[in-house]
């Protein structure tokens, strides 16, 4: 599944192709005929991200809600637009481009209300100018469930995925075991500042990379990672490959579904 920065190179991206056009917009799939069908030359006039959710605005109050899940993808490109596959759920296209919705968990038309129940129920989104860091610590400062768990609970905090997750903890040698409660109000400023940045970087680049300038492969003279994933990384998806700090096995567990990654020698308590 995406994670949030991705989901605000989203935004950003049609923002940039699409805001204050009026887009033709339709739904080949089927779908979303009949919001097609109302929003179709309405002019898109905002772009936003909330976590892993995406929001498009049509005229003063026409939301799209979009949440990619595991499936989602958005491709964009430049007009003329080929015929649709039908499996599209959502074109947009004008004289200049085109993007293309295919597979989301969620694609539908809601109004105002319905969207500030979303942003409501989600955590603060590190990428987000109105995201309030202690409102996440309060939830975390009083939970026995372990850092590593709440981290991946979007009602916690807003964005952050399996790699984030992995990564920061690695990169405050913070066990992923230990309980939120016992998270100081320093380690979470911490952990809350090094995601900002990181995000920030993900947002600007397109992929994930968290190791410093020291861990580099360039500055270590190992050969960069081999991985779908892309990115420069500490421990995510490095199962019993050794550790660029200390040089033992990077662990692996399941935790609330999804696989861990850990040093258990760098992040000790």
């Amino acid at each position: 599944m995406p994670e949030g920065h991705t989901i605000h190179r989203l935004a950003h991206d049609y923002a940039a192709r699409f805001s204050g056009t009026a887009p033709r917009v339709t739904s080949p799939q089927g779908k979303f005929s009949d919001a097609a069908d109302l929003l179709d030359r309405a002019v898109l006039t905002a772009t936003e991200a909330h976590g892993k959710h995406l929001f498009l605005r049509f005229r003063d109050a026409d939301w799209v809600h979009i949440h990619l899940g595991l499936f989602g993808k958005v491709a964009f490109g430049d007009a003329p637009a080929p015929p649709p596959t039908d499996t599209v759920r959502l074109r947009l296209a004008h004289d200049t481009a085109y993007v293309d919705l295919r597979g989301p968990t969620t694609c539908a038309l809601i109004p105002e209300q319905e969207k500030r129940a979303i942003h409501d129920r989600l955590g603060p989104d590190p990428l987000r100018d109105d995201a309030d860091s202690a409102a996440a610590y309060r939830r975390i400062s009083r939970s026995r469930t372990t850092i590593a768990a709440l981290l991946m609970d979007q009602k916690v905090i807003a964005g952050v995925g399996n790699v984030y997750r992995a990564e920061v903890l690695f990169r405050h040698q913070i066990d992923p075991y230990r309980p939120g409660k016992d998270i100081t109000p320093t380690e979470w400023d911490a952990i809350w500042t090094d995601l900002v940045d990181l995000m920030r970087q993900g947002v600007r680049h397109n992929r994930i990379d968290t190791v410093r300038p020291e861990h580099t492969p360039e500055a270590m003279g190992r050969p960069p990672r081999a991985d779908d994933h892309g990115g420069e990384v500490y421990v995510y998806r490095r199962a019993n490959q050794p550790c660029h700090i200390c040089g033992g096995d990077i662990r692996t567990a399941d935790l609330a579904a999804r696989n861990l990654f850990w040093c258990p020698t760098c992040q000790r308590d």
